[in-house]
């Protein structure tokens, strides 16, 4: 029984603060949205901007349902910390890649953290799958969202 309570206790603080990090990106974004952001040319498979929040919302539940996962096995394992190492490095650059691109509205600035972000990623989830192959899946969406984010960011920077 407790080690199925320190396990919902790890996963629920990976979700908070994932999303506290959500939360603060989200904010950054929201201001510049409606009129930086809106001024730029965009790529044709740009998608609306109500699905971006929807969408960073639940890949943040998952983000941290995972690194909790990872977490409850015990920071004092090596891989865990070493895991745990990369994913929070992982989850600044996110919240970098918001503060750069749309705080400082600087476009080329956020395709290079986003371009890292995507080898960080790669490399926590190589991490997480040989800690829990499940909390490593949870993962795949994020980097396939990414990639697609990657390439938006791409897109923005080419058209402007």
């Amino acid at each position: 029984m407790k080690i199925k309570i320190k396990k919902r206790l790890a996963i629920l603080s990976g979700i908070i603060i994932c999303l506290c990090v959500g939360g603060i990106a989200g904010s950054v974004t929201q201001s510049s949205i409606s009129i930086w952001y809106a001024n730029l040319n965009k790529p044709f498979f740009t998608p609306p901007n109500w699905l971006f929040g929807p969408v960073w919302t639940l890949l943040y539940i998952m983000m941290g349902w995972a690194a909790g996962w990872i977490w409850s096995f015990g920071s004092h394992h090596k891989w865990v910390k070493t895991a745990l190492y990369h994913f929070g490095a992982q989850l600044i650059l996110n919240g970098m890649w918001s503060l750069v691109f749309f705080g400082l509205k600087n476009i080329l600035g956020g395709l290079i953290i986003i371009v890292a972000l995507l080898i960080l990623v790669i490399i926590t989830i190589k991490w997480f799958r040989i800690i829990n192959k499940n909390a490593g899946y949870l993962l795949y969406p994020y980097l396939m969202w990414l990639l697609y984010a990657t390439a938006l960011n791409l897109g923005v920077f080419i058209l402007n």
